[in-house]
């Protein structure tokens, strides 16, 4: 956590940079599987990629206000929905059906086969979509990924709403 001491009595926390978060995330980022979610629409007319990278970086500054381990939080972010198939698709028994519960399991596994993940990364990844997923979260930067995931996911799609009756 990036602490400075002020007039020798108080600490505050540094301020959240665009700089600080990329270098957070790069790694992941710069992964070519990860790069692949470009392609993939997530919710209404966004990249999957698009929406886990805005969630990573509202989770990021949220969580470096808070003073909680926003580097973990914001890794965590980034791979929430890291999973291939379109859960759209019509053709594939219980796909869209079932979405909401699977794809928490299935994003954290192909998340640990390409990094290294702490218990905070695995649980945000894991438990996003409580309380479809009925555990609680076990950390609070897990519940705040839940929140953010929530806001930006309703504002992608009615961004697109708005888009499509030209408000």
């Amino acid at each position: 956590m990036d602490i400075t001491k002020e007039n020798n009595s108080s600490l505050t926390v540094a301020e959240p940079t665009i700089d600080e978060f990329k270098s957070i995330i790069k790694d992941i980022t710069s992964n070519e599987n990860i790069l692949a979610l470009k392609e993939r629409i997530q919710h209404a007319s966004n990249s999957r990629f698009y929406h886990c990278l805005c969630v990573s970086y509202y989770t990021y500054v949220i969580c470096k206000k808070l003073g909680l381990d926003y580097v973990s939080a914001a890794r965590g972010a980034m791979l929430h929905d890291f999973y291939y198939y379109d859960w759209r698709d019509k053709h594939v028994e219980g796909q869209k059906k079932f979405h909401a519960f699977r794809h928490p399991r299935i994003a954290l596994n192909n998340a640990k086969d390409l990094f290294n993940l702490n218990e905070i990364e695995q649980d945000v990844i894991v438990k996003h979509m409580w309380p479809l997923t009925i555990k609680f979260p076990t950390y609070k930067e897990s519940y705040i990924v839940t929140l953010v995931d929530k806001y930006c996911a309703t504002y992608e799609l009615f961004k697109t709403i708005k888009r499509k009756l030209k408000i």
